[in-house]
């Protein structure tokens, strides 16, 4: 019987396993709640972090963790190594200031060395720590993350200055999204160096799908595609929960295996336009849904997204989204269920829609 690690990646590549696999993106907005403890002492204490991720596989054995011990300040390590201003807090993650909003500034700057900038070299030296003590235990770390170029750049100078960067001033938007994209491919490539046995990375990029589809094929079109196909061999997850039903014909050519998505888009609409390309990951709505639905809710709406969209392959049971924070454990489990009651019958029982 396949571990759910190895459904994930039958899926990932467009198979279609015996079991529909569940795939949870989990961080600092969701576990240190979830564990009852300050989110600050979550980033400071190693032991701790350690104790709650292990406990995610202990308590949820069939759901896949992406990425799974995951070391993060919230969206704060990649700005970091540009100097934004960080701010901390016990029941949420970092918040993050840009400090320049010029143009002209950001398109000036060198790329980030990771192993000297920011957070980053405390990122890695925890994932180094911390992968050798979860491969004594038989375990280890299967995939790293990274922000996006658009995201990182939003961080750095504020979303509005750069969506006019966009419009007035595409050149200059174009020499940073190419700074940020080569700190970016630095970045992952750090992480996975200093893992035993990585698989697989995941790009965040929300920012994305603001943008046109004109301005998105001439500006930021090439850099996702450069980072992806820089990790050609491992999965590549993208995360993306703005919905963008004009971008969908153009990103599936970015090379990316799985699309994370907007409960706002329509599961099976998105697979009619993807085509059997790209394996889809959602997309039960995360709030109203995962947070504010009971158990029944959750498990309904998530065996109408796998009617549209499991049969054939390529299907990835999950949040259309990271999970929210106060997403009670209870509707994570009505996830499981219903993927493990739609993969023994293949259909939605008689009489259950809505």
């Amino acid at each position: 019987m396949n571990t759910p690690w190895q459904n994930f990646q039958q899926a990932a590549r467009l198979g279609e396993p015996t079991q529909i696999p569940v795939a949870l993106i989990v961080d600092s907005p969701w576990l240190p709640g979830y564990a009852g403890i300050d989110t600050r002492d979550y980033f400071l204490f190693p032991d701790k972090w350690l104790e709650i991720n292990k406990g995610l596989l202990q308590r949820f054995p069939d759901a896949v963790w992406i990425p799974g011990f995951w070391v993060e300040y919230g969206m704060a390590a990649e700005p970091s190594a540009f100097g934004v201003k960080l701010h901390f807090y016990p029941d949420s993650p970092p918040s993050i200031e840009p400090v320049v909003s010029d143009l002209a500034f950001w398109a000036g700057v060198k790329p980030a060395d990771p192993r000297n900038d920011g957070l980053m070299p405390l990122v890695l030296r925890l994932y180094k720590v911390m992968d050798e003590r979860l491969r004594a235990e038989g375990l280890g770390i299967k995939m790293v993350c990274a922000r996006g170029p658009m995201t990182v750049t939003s961080w750095l100078m504020g979303v509005t200055p750069l969506m006019m960067g966009v419009i007035e001033k595409p050149e200059e938007v174009s020499r940073i999204l190419d700074t940020m994209t080569t700190s970016i491919i630095r970045w992952l490539h750090a992480q996975l160096d200093v893992l035993r046995q990585p698989e697989g990375i995941m790009l965040l990029d929300d920012i994305v799908g603001m943008v046109s589809n004109r301005h998105y094929e001439a500006l930021v079109h090439p850099h996702l595609r450069r980072i992806f196909e820089e990790f050609t061999g491992l999965i590549r997850v993208y995360h993306n929960d703005t919905p963008c039903p004009h971008l969908l014909e153009s990103l599936v050519e970015a090379d990316f295996d799985v699309f994370n998505f907007s409960h706002e888009m329509d599961i099976g609409e998105v697979k009619a336009k993807m085509g059997h390309r790209v394996a889809l990951m959602g997309n039960v709505p995360p709030l109203d849904v995962g947070v504010r639905g009971a158990p029944a809710d959750v498990k309904q709406w998530a065996k109408e997204c796998l009617d549209k969209a499991a049969p054939g392959g390529g299907m990835i049971l999950s949040f259309g989204g990271g999970v929210s924070p106060e997403t009670p454990p209870e509707n994570v489990d009505a996830l499981l269920e219903a993927a493990r009651e739609w993969s023994e019958t293949g259909h939605e029982p008689e009489g259950s829609r809505r």
